[in-house]
């Protein structure tokens, strides 16, 4: 519970700015393009954070690693919320952004410590902390720039991540195993590349995370623009608090843990990825019915999830001394998918407006069925021998 706890206080930062931008571009005189540049940054460190720090808890002490991670967070949170001019910021948003990926340590973490039996449990608990972290973020960090401006938003979290990295110090276990043979970094990051190479398993759950990360960007990076319009005309406040729905979504990734720890992966994920097509029926009807919308969330939620810790589950036991290259690679194609939803429904909508939009998860949806469907030849589980 502490390090779904602290993956999703983690993860929230990349998100918190999004409600915010209006009132950050006006209080620094930043242009529209500009402040849009906000959010753009702080993926764009995170997905290098991926690549470039969460590897290196395959050959470094990883209680050292999130404790001085989330000390520098706090920094960078800090320079966000003290921030005077553009650059100052922008540079605290990416570094932010960067940093943030000390959720992912903690999963490749939680799973070395968990009994090869258990561990789908274990990354489906801490997979649920990371879920209600994201959905949560622009919910909590609206009401409290409404209360108290959007600077106590990153000061709050810099307070938070402080607490954090203390407890986490006090009762993270020390690296107890012989340690590994020394790589350089070149060589660390050089053997994420050939893992892709050489594992078709890791090569097949990657592109089903992107599939359903493109579809789960679809719909919340556009939701937005049809309630704050004919006939809803939402305000920001009842927008984000969509996400307390979302959270239902959560509940999907403890039980396929489960699930994974009996066996049952590849028809966990046949099932999810069935689902995420249907959610998108009810999705098609918001303009006439929110109960459709929530229905269309709960279900899309579920399926993502569902998918998302079967993924993990699978990946890291490939190779479990090499956890943290092949999560944070794989996390590297949920990123991919993330912004190609996001930046393909935002365009989508101003053209063609949210049917089109709808069609498009629909599309990414069952791309993802279709290839569940042609991959019934996988390898077995190494945990249990059944097919994936």
């Amino acid at each position: 519970m502490l390090f779904a706890v602290a993956c999703g206080a983690a993860v929230a930062n990349v998100y918190f700015s999004q409600p915010l931008l209006v009132t950050m571009g006006h209080d620094l005189a930043m242009s529209p393009a500009l402040i849009g540049s906000v959010v753009t940054l702080t993926h764009v460190g995170y997905g290098l954070g991926l690549f470039l720090l969460v590897p290196l808890g395959d050959v470094t002490d990883r209680r050292r690693l999130v404790v001085v991670q989330l000390l520098l967070l706090v920094v960078a949170l800090t320079v966000v919320a003290t921030a005077r001019t553009a650059a100052v910021l922008l540079a605290g948003m990416a570094a932010t952004g960067l940093l943030a990926v000390v959720t992912q340590t903690l999963m490749a973490f939680a799973a070395s410590l968990a009994p090869p039996a258990g561990r789908g449990r274990v990354v489906g608990l801490v997979t649920s902390g990371v879920v209600t972290g994201i959905l949560l973020a622009r919910t909590v960090s609206g009401l409290m720039a409404d209360l108290a401006g959007w600077r106590s938003v990153y000061l709050a979290s810099a307070s938070l991540t402080a607490l954090l990295a203390l407890v986490l110090y006090r009762v993270l276990p020390r690296r107890a195993d012989a340690p590994p043979a020394p790589l350089r970094y070149g060589q660390l990051l050089r053997s994420t590349v050939t893992l892709f190479a050489r594992e078709r398993l890791l090569r097949l759950r990657a592109l089903f995370g992107l599939l359903v990360f493109a579809a789960f960007s679809t719909l919340w990076s556009s939701v937005a623009l049809p309630l704050s319009e004919a006939p809803y005309f939402l305000p920001h406040s009842a927008i984000g608090a969509l996400g307390l729905i979302g959270v239902a979504g959560a509940l999907a990734a403890t039980v396929a843990g489960r699930l994974n720890d009996r066996g049952l992966s590849r028809r966990t994920t046949g099932i999810a990825l069935t689902l995420l097509a249907a959610s998108w029926v009810p999705l098609a009807f918001t303009r006439s019915s929110l109960w459709a919308l929530a229905a269309g969330v709960i279900l899309l939620d579920l399926a993502v999830q569902a998918v998302h810790v079967t993924n993990q589950t699978l990946i890291y036991a490939l190779h479990p001394a090499a956890g943290g290259r092949l999560i944070g690679g794989y996390m590297v194609f949920y990123s991919i998918g993330s912004a190609t939803g996001a930046l393909a429904a935002t365009s989508l909508y101003t053209a063609a407006g949210w049917g089109a939009v709808c069609a498009l998860g629909a599309a990414f949806s069952c791309l993802g069925l279709v290839l569940w469907v042609f991959a019934r030849d996988g390898a077995p589980d190494p945990a249990t021998g059944t097919e994936h």
